[in-house]
């Protein structure tokens, strides 16, 4: 039983979302805030016990990346929605996730299943957009970080979204040129 508590975190993590989203929406940002700093450490929490009890599954390569998508994506939407994080960070990270999303599928049909794990520039973007998210939250909630900081953070975040996205492209790529096209 213990060794599917990784995915049942993950689901939780989705579980999430809606509270965190709606207690955005109606400027409860001290919930928002607690929700969403949970579902942070869970991020982190489910991938600790998955890697130190070898409590890895089928499922939860794909459960986790899909629950951090969507925690993120969301949270990002919402944010930008009311006013609380730019545009122009939120349609990059978007973009970045759309951009895997459409690679991963480009190489499956054309090329065949893809044996991919998350990189290391994947995991830094992850836990930047979180802890940017999360002090968005803060700010909203307790004027915590200034004005300042949190526009200094964006381009942080940006910068670390810009440079996963192409480390990702550029895997992509690379495997592609290794491997032969499936033939119709």
């Amino acid at each position: 039983m213990l060794r599917h508590l990784p995915n049942l975190i993950c689901l939780a993590r989705i579980v999430l979302i809606w509270p965190i989203v709606v207690t955005l929406r109606d400027a409860n940002y001290e919930a928002a805030m607690v929700f969403f700093a949970l579902a942070a450490v869970s991020d982190g929490l489910d991938g600790y016990l998955a890697k130190r009890f070898n409590w890895t599954s089928e499922l939860g390569k794909l459960l986790d990346p899909a629950a951090d998508k969507l925690l993120l994506v969301c949270v990002f939407v919402s944010a930008t929605w009311l006013g609380l994080v730019p545009r122009w960070l939120t349609a990059a990270a978007v973009a970045r996730d759309v951009l895997i999303a459409l690679g991963a599928l480009v190489f499956r049909v054309g090329f065949g299943r893809l044996h991919g794990r998350p990189t290391l520039l994947s995991k830094l973007n992850t836990a930047v957009q979180l802890g940017y998210l999360l002090c968005v939250t803060a700010h909203a909630a307790f004027g915590f970080a200034s004005a300042t900081a949190l526009a200094v953070f964006a381009v942080v975040t940006l910068a670390t979204t810009v440079i996963s996205g192409a480390d990702y492209a550029l895997a992509f790529t690379r495997r592609a040129l290794t491997v032969p096209a499936r033939s119709s």
